[in-house]
């Protein structure tokens, strides 16, 4: 079987940073209105902005750091290979619809938005809800019974130790939903391999 070479994670990846860098030159109220726009937040859901659940994907508030950008592709680039593009882009957009408004539900109610405040009108962008929902399928289906275990656990309480804190911010509880959410889709595929097999058998 021929090696199949991702694509749309490095496209998706450099179209984030190149977006970065393009919006990083625009004035700063220009640049912070534009990013609130494309929020997820609960002034732009509240107000039926449910396009802001696609584009808040397509923007970060600063560029990529190599690291953060490098561990992104990765992630994302072994999901595509592994499962195939379509699944792949299906899980991380989950995992990025699904933590936002779950999120949304949470905050819906003890938030004011007549006149909005600051949490109301937050800047919620960024790749980082899908990034975690697809780390946890990916360490849900690690083949491995041990090392899926231990991958799983050890991702779920990394997300969790934010949460746990005094400091913690809605966007901490985001990413621990967002792991949950990729566990999740990660122990259907898995289901889903085993029934084939055993249909197939």
């Amino acid at each position: 079987m021929p090696l199949r070479l991702p694509w749309a994670a490095p496209l998706y990846v450099g179209a984030v940073q190149l977006t970065a860098r393009a919006t990083a030159r625009l004035p700063q109220p220009e640049r912070t209105e534009l990013l609130r726009r494309n929020s997820t937040n609960v002034a732009n859901l509240r107000a039926g902005r449910w396009a802001t659940l696609i584009t808040s994907a397509a923007f970060v508030e600063e560029p990529l750091p190599l690291p953060y950008g490098a561990g992104l592709l990765a992630a994302l680039g072994a999901a595509e290979v592994r499962w195939g593009t379509a699944r792949a882009a299906g899980v991380f957009a989950t995992g990025h619809i699904g933590a936002s408004l779950l999120v949304y539900a949470g905050l819906r109610g003890r938030v004011r938005t007549d006149p909005p405040d600051a949490t109301a009108r937050a800047i919620d962008v960024g790749a980082s809800y899908g990034f975690n929902a697809t780390l946890g399928a990916l360490a849900a289906t690690v083949p491995h019974r041990g090392a899926r275990a231990a991958a799983t656990a050890g991702l779920l309480a990394l997300g969790a130790r934010p949460v746990l804190r005094r400091g913690r911010t809605f966007t901490d509880t985001g990413h621990l939903v967002a792991l949950a959410l990729g566990v999740a889709m990660g122990h259907g595929m898995r289901a889903a391999g085993r029934g084939h097999r055993s249909t197939a058998g």
